[in-house]
């Protein structure tokens, strides 16, 4: 069973802590962990975008000379995709973007990037993130304690509006709840930081 350091606020370590061997020293499967941070920013687009074809585009109906004698390229309207005000070729229309990932792949790529993060030594684990008042400035000195001032991924229980305020105007921050933590939030981070409470919540739900 994978142990790593425990710490405290102030960044001194404190003990260790054991980690399940399911999550934390799963195989890395870097095939299902693409696949997912594919899905992942796929569903993020729209899928509105739309330009009009030749046969929508306003206008055109008139052949715009005779077909022969003019020394001209023959042409039927105005409206081909080579004219100005033409349509577009294979214009893009709505679609939807979605990748179906199954779910054990889903799992098999956030253990992962969990073992990945702790085989980095990119992972952080703190007792508890308690602070005073919702201010920049203390979540800012907290992280920069835990030595996790550039991308931070800060991982909570459950909802924590102080820490969730105070952390809101860190550039290089980020906070996340247990239930929607996702691969790419995990890959994407410097350095993922999680709470005791928080460890165990995951270990509960994915071992």
């Amino acid at each position: 069973m994978p142990k790593t350091a425990l710490y405290n606020m102030e960044g001194a370590a404190i003990g260790e802590v054991e980690l399940s061997d399911d999550i934390f020293a799963a195989e890395i499967n870097e095939a299902a962990m693409h696949l997912v941070v594919r899905s992942y920013l796929a569903a993020q687009r729209q899928g509105t975008q739309s330009a009009l074809t030749r046969g929508e585009v306003r206008g055109g109906g008139r052949k715009i000379y005779r077909q022969k004698g003019t020394g001209n390229a023959r042409h039927h309207g105005n409206r081909a995709p080579q004219f100005k005000h033409g349509g577009v070729v294979f214009a893009p229309k709505p679609r939807d973007y979605v990748i179906n990932v199954p779910k054990k792949v889903r799992r098999l790529a956030f253990k992962s990037a969990l073992t990945s993060k702790l085989n980095a030594e990119e992972l952080i684990v703190v007792d508890a993130l308690a602070l005073k008042e919702a201010k920049t400035k203390l979540m800012a000195e907290t992280l920069k304690k835990l030595n996790a001032t550039r991308k931070a991924l800060v991982v909570l229980p459950e909802k924590d509006e102080t820490v969730i305020r105070a952390a809101a105007n860190l550039a290089e921050a980020k906070t996340t709840l247990v239930n929607t933590l996702n691969v790419y939030d995990i890959l994407n981070a410097g350095k993922v930081i999680l709470t005791k409470a928080a460890k165990e919540a995951i270990e509960e739900v994915f071992a």
